[in-house]
C-alpha cells in the first residue's frame, strides 16, 4: 500500500466480502488431476467483482481460516475459480 505521498508500507485491505463455494481436497477426479502440479488443498467459486484485481498472493478469509490463493481463472467471464493453499498457524 502506498499513502499520499508515496511511501509503502505493509497492511491489508480488504478487496471485497462475497458468498463463495468452497471445495476442500478430498478423493475426487477433479483433485487427482490438480494433486500432480499444485500445493492447493481449497477451490473457491465467485462472481467476478468488476474493476476488482484477485491474483495470486492475497488472502482469503472464511469460517475455516486462511488461504492463500495460488492461481486464478475467469470461468466463462462471471465467475473466478481460485486455488488456494490453507495457512495452518504455527506452534510456538
Amino acid at each position: 500500500m502506498k499513502d499520499d505521498e508515496g511511501f509503502s508500507s505493509k497492511g491489508e485491505e480488504i478487496i471485497a466480502s462475497v458468498r463463495a463455494y468452497r471445495d476442500e481436497r478430498h478423493g475426487s477426479r477433479k483433485w487427482a488431476n490438480m494433486a500432480a502440479y499444485t500445493k492447493a488443498n481449497a477451490t473457491f467459486q465467485f462472481r467476478r467483482i468488476p474493476d476488482a484485481v484477485i491474483e495470486p498472493g492475497m488472502l482469503i478469509r472464511c469460517d475455516t481460516g486462511e488461504y492463500r490463493i495460488l492461481s486464478v481463472e475467469v470461468i466463462m467471464g462471471f465467475y473466478l475459480e481460485v486455488a488456494a493453499e490453507k495457512i495452518e498457524a504455527t506452534k510456538d
